[in-house]
Formats: C-alpha cells, structure tokens, sequence
C-alpha cells in the first residue's frame, strides 16, 4: 500500500455532557499521523485541553502512526495530566497502533 502522507480529523463536540457535567469532544482521525502531519493533531487538541472537559481521540481511521505522531499523542496526554481539568483518551486503536503502545511500554499511560 502506497503511503500518501494525508491526514485529517474532524471534530465532534457532544450536545450532552459525560457523567461529571463535562463537555465531550471526539476528534476523529482519519490518514497518517506521521511527521509532516502531527502538528495537525495538536492545533486541534490544545485549545480544547485549556477549555477542560473530556476528549477522545478516535484512532479508528489513523493507516499508520510513526514516533513522531506517536510523540504528538504523548505531548498532548501529558499537557491534559499537568492541566488537571481534562481527561484525554484514544479510542479504537487499530492492532498496529495497540502494538507501538506495547513496543513503546506507553499501553498504561492510555489505559485511563
């Protein structure tokens, strides 16, 4: 399969709030989160990081995922942690995305 570099995510904000009266955004990724494409990722989460709430990224859609994209997922986890009034999960992560979190002993950061 030819890699083509392309991502892009659309950004879902829920009419209800979750279970702490939170705000709810998913953040659908969908391509390559790979070097040339992980400062995308991070213009779309970091302002929803200063705004609190609970986010998701849904890694459903993401064909492959590189250190530099996975570097982008740990640098925003850990501004929502240091945040303190955000909670960040990934969703739906595909069999190779699992096995870089493995690799990379990363799986406990992004079980809660």
């Amino acid at each position: 399969m030819a890699r083509d570099g392309s991502f892009h995510c659309e950004l879902e904000k829920s009419k209800d709030e979750g279970e702490n009266g939170n705000q709810v955004t998913t953040i659908k990724c969908h391509g390559e989160l790979v070097s040339n494409t992980a400062g995308e990722i991070k213009e779309v989460v970091r302002p929803l990081i200063l705004l609190g709430g609970r986010i998701i990224i849904d890694l459903g859609d993401v064909k492959h995922l590189d250190s530099a994209g996975l570097g982008a997922l740990v640098g925003l986890k850990t501004s929502a942690i240091n945040q303190g009034l955000c909670t960040l999960e990934l969703a739906n992560m595909t069999p190779g995305v699992l096995e870089l979190l493995r690799i990379t002993h990363l799986t406990q950061m992004f079980s809660s």
